[in-house]
C-alpha cells in the first residue's frame, strides 16, 4: 500500500471544535477544503439541513405499538426500510422519528443507510438516527442521491472517529460542501433518474427476504406450522404460571414467556436436536478490541456482517500480523467458523466465514468452531439465520439480568435438528439455488443504482 504524504499548517488543527490529528480527517479538511465535488459554487450542508431535535422514549412498555427502527433497517443506498415491526415493548431509550424529511445514522453512516421521510410517518428508532429538514433550495430525491453516491460516502469515511462504534459527528457532517445546483438542473436529474428507479422497483418486486425464503424451506422439511407461529406473534396478551416467571437468573421478560416462545420450545422439545456444544471443537469465545494499521490482517467486526454474510468493502480495517499472532488463540478466524455477534446494538447476527484467507475477530464477535464432519457448515448456517434461530437466540439472550447480550454459556444449548449428513445437503443445496438467483437480481439492481451516481457526477461537473 502506496503511502500518502502531506503537509498543513498546525493552526488548521484549531479550526474543528475537536481535536482529530487522524489522517483521513486532516486530509479532507485541510486538502480537499471539505468538498466531496470539485465545483464553484458549493454551499456548506449546515445550510441544507437543519436538525429536528426529537423527543425520546424510555425503555419499556410503550402506550399503544409503535413501528421500531433500527439502522439495519434501512436499505443501504435504497430509500426502502425493509423487516420493520411493531413492538409494545422496547429494551433501551429511543428516539420518536416524525419531524424530519430525511434521516441520517451518526453511526458509519458511509454505509449509505439514509432514507426521506417526506409523509412524515412516525417511527420509534435508534437514538444513533437523526432527522433534519431540507431547505427548500434542494429537492429531497436530489439531495437523497447526492448524499448516497459512492463518492459521497467513500469520503464520510474518513470523518469516522471511534474504535468499536465508530461514528460521524454531526457538526463534521454539516461542514461538508455539495454543489448549489439550481433546482430547473435539479428537476432535470431528476427526471432522468424516475426511469431508473422504476426499473430498480420492478426487480425489487421479484426480490424476497433471504430469511423467508430459508425459513419456508426448515418449515416444510420439518413440518413447522410456519403461519400458526406467525399468528402467536401477533399476541400481545397471555397467561403463564407464576412458577414459571422469576428465578434468580431467568427473566419474567414478554420475549422470555410469549406465545411465540413457548410454541417454538415445545416445537424443538417434540423433534430430534443436539445442542451446539455437542458439535463443538473448541470452547466459544469472543474475539478481543483490535489495535488497528493500515495493512495487514482483515478485521471482522458487527458491522461486516449483514445478511448473513460476511461484508468488507468500505468498512475494511486491519491489524498488524505481530498484534494478529499474539492473540490467535482468541482472536484467529479460521475457515468455517460460525460467527455471531453477540453484543451491542447489532447483535443476534449470524454468518459463516468460509473463505482460507486469516481474520480477526474484534471483541463483539463469537467465534463458534464446530466439528465439520458432524454437521454440514452450510446447514448450520442457513439455521442459524433461519426463525429457527434468531427466534432462539431471542430467548437465550434474556435469560441472564442485565445490559442484552449473548453469552457463550447459554449459546451451548443452541438446539439443532439431528439429521443425516445427506439430507443437510440437500436442504442446503435447495435453499442456495434459490438465494444465487436472487443474488442475480440484486446484482442487476446495484448496476442501476450505480447509473444514478453517473447522472449525479455529469451534471455535478
Amino acid at each position: 500500500m502506496a503511502l500518502k504524504f502531506f503537509e498543513i499548517e498546525l493552526r488548521n488543527i484549531g479550526k474543528q471544535k475537536y481535536l482529530r490529528l487522524d489522517f483521513g480527517y486532516r486530509y479532507f479538511f485541510d486538502i480537499q477544503d471539505a468538498a466531496i465535488y470539485q465545483n464553484s459554487n458549493l454551499v456548506k450542508l449546515k445550510y441544507v439541513l437543519k436538525e429536528v431535535h426529537s423527543k425520546k422514549v424510555k425503555k419499556g412498555e410503550l402506550d399503544d405499538e409503535q413501528y421500531l427502527i433500527d439502522i439495519g433497517n434501512i436499505e443501504r443506498r435504497f430509500n426502502n426500510l425493509i423487516n420493520i415491526e411493531k413492538v409494545n415493548s422496547i429494551g433501551s431509550d429511543k428516539t420518536v422519528l416524525q419531524n424530519g424529511d430525511i434521516i441520517i445514522p451518526k453511526m458509519q453512516p458511509q454505509m449509505g443507510n439514509i432514507f426521506l421521510n417526506l409523509e412524515h410517518k412516525k417511527y420509534i428508532g435508534s437514538t444513533e438516527l437523526l432527522e433534519y429538514k431540507i431547505s427548500n433550495d434542494y429537492k429531497p430525491r436530489f439531495l437523497y442521491y447526492l448524499i448516497t453516491s459512492r463518492k459521497f460516502l467513500s469520503n464520510l469515511a474518513k470523518l469516522e472517529s471511534g474504535k468499536t462504534h465508530r461514528r460521524v459527528n454531526p457538526i463534521d457532517l454539516l461542514k461538508i460542501k455539495i454543489p448549489k445546483i439550481p433546482k430547473p438542473i435539479q428537476d432535470q436529474i431528476v427526471a432522468r433518474i424516475e426511469p431508473i428507479e422504476q426499473k430498480i422497483k420492478q426487480l425489487k418486486s421479484q426480490i424476497k427476504p433471504p430469511q423467508e425464503i430459508i425459513n419456508k424451506v426448515f418449515a416444510r422439511e420439518f413440518g413447522f406450522d410456519l403461519e400458526k407461529f406467525k399468528e402467536t406473534k401477533k399476541e400481545k396478551f397471555f397467561e403463564v404460571e407464576l412458577k414459571m416467571l422469576n428465578t434468580p437468573l431467568i427473566r419474567s421478560t414478554v420475549i422470555q414467556n410469549s406465545l411465540s416462545t413457548t410454541f417454538l420450545k415445545n416445537f424443538l422439545t417434540q423433534t430430534k436436536t443436539i445442542y451446539l456444544k455437542n458439535i463443538l471443537v473448541n470452547k466459544i469465545h469472543r474475539g478481543k478490541q483490535p489495535e488497528y494499521t493500515n495493512e495487514g490482517i482483515k478485521v471482522i467486526k458487527t458491522a461486516n456482517i449483514q445478511n448473513g454474510e460476511i461484508i468488507f468493502d468500505e468498512v475494511l480495517q486491519y491489524v498488524s500480523r505481530d498484534f494478529y499472532f499474539k492473540n490467535i488463540k482468541k482472536t484467529g478466524i479460521q475457515k468455517f467458523d460460525l460467527l455471531l455477534t453477540s453484543t451491542g446494538m447489532g447483535r443476534g447476527k449470524f454468518a459463516l466465514y468460509d473463505i482460507e484467507e486469516k481474520a480477526f475477530a474484534d471483541s463483539h464477535i463469537s467465534i463458534i468452531r464446530f466439528n465439520t464432519q458432524k454437521i454440514n457448515p452450510y446447514f448450520l448456517k442457513y439455521y442459524s439465520q433461519s426463525l429457527f434461530g434468531t427466534e432462539q437466540l431471542k430467548y437465550i439472550e434474556m435469560q441472564i439480568k442485565g445490559t442484552p447480550e449473548i453469552y457463550e454459556e447459554q449459546l451451548k444449548y443452541f438446539q439443532i435438528p439431528n439429521i443425516p449428513l445427506s439430507r443437510q445437503q440437500k436442504i442446503v443445496d435447495e435453499i442456495k439455488a434459490e438465494l444465487d438467483q436472487q443474488k442475480k437480481i440484486e446484482k442487476e439492481i446495484e448496476a442501476l443504482r450505480n447509473e444514478i451516481d453517473k447522472i449525479i457526477e455529469e451534471v455535478i461537473k
